[in-house]
């Protein structure tokens, strides 16, 4: 049996967010994107509204209760005042920073078995692609191997949807349709025109996931200028997918 993963704790989620954050990579700036980490069966951990993931602190990490987040999901007329009030009423100490106002779709991947961690970026090079008409071909679609075994043999694809109650709804949707069609769990979300997600067991899978997008995206766009690109079969991708040796650099790199 594997191994039970350590409790994530605050300096986990706060390096995570400093790795994505940086603004070299040019994956979020000022206060795009957040990050979050299962705490325990009931709550979680999720950065603050409007603080920046490459300067974050300790201070800037609200804990959540899931339950009311989680119920809201499935609310009729909701208005933004119930919304603004539930991310309220969630916070485990009421004097805590506002949470993010896409906690909602951080509780509900939270709650997925094997899902401790989320990363939540607007890379620009993945946001290129998304932003245009072939997004949907990237989430469905494999270039390299190293792709299939960061990213998956395939990624949630979530059309554009107003940022908010809405969106966590639609990735809600489309994530459970993906658990059931393929059982297993994605590790990447696309959002289009908006960004990525990327989902875990560790930060390190986080981390890794994200970065192998993004160069992902960048060979895209290469490939788009000289004329492909030129897609692995679904043959090709079953077979990375399947390899042991795979397997076992997947377990090493904690994906």
């Amino acid at each position: 049996m594997p191994a039970t993963p350590p409790k994530p704790t605050k300096s986990d989620l706060v390096a995570l967010s400093h790795d994505l954050g940086s603004e070299p990579r040019q994956l979020a700036i000022l206060g795009e994107g957040n990050t979050s980490a299962r705490v325990s069966a009931d709550t979680f951990l999720v950065k603050a509204s409007g603080s920046s993931l490459g300067t974050l602190t300790e201070n800037d990490l609200t804990e959540c209760r899931f339950a009311p987040l989680l119920a809201l999901l499935d609310a009729t007329d909701v208005s933004d005042e119930t919304v603004e009030r539930t991310l309220a009423e969630s916070r485990v100490d009421p004097a805590g920073k506002k949470p993010s106002t896409e906690a909602f779709f951080h509780a509900f991947l939270l709650t997925i078995p094997g899902i401790n961690f989320v990363g939540h970026t607007h890379p620009i090079s993945v946001n290129g692609i998304l932003c245009s008409p072939k997004a949907e071909l990237f989430a469905t679609c494999r270039l390299f191997p190293d792709e299939i075994v960061c990213c998956g043999p395939a990624s949630v694809f979530v059309p554009y949807v107003d940022p908010g109650i809405m969106l966590s709804r639609a990735i809600r949707q489309a994530t459970q349709q993906f658990i059931t069609q393929r059982k297993r769990n994605p590790k990447v979300i696309l959002l289009r025109n908006h960004g990525l997600i990327a989902i875990g067991p560790s930060p390190a899978a986080v981390k890794a996931t994200t970065l192998m997008a993004d160069k992902t995206a960048r060979i895209f766009t290469n490939a788009a200028v000289l004329g492909g690109p030129t897609f692995i079969t679904d043959e090709d991708i079953r077979r990375i997918d399947t390899r042991l040796d795979e397997a076992y650099r997947q377990r090493v790199l904690q994906l």
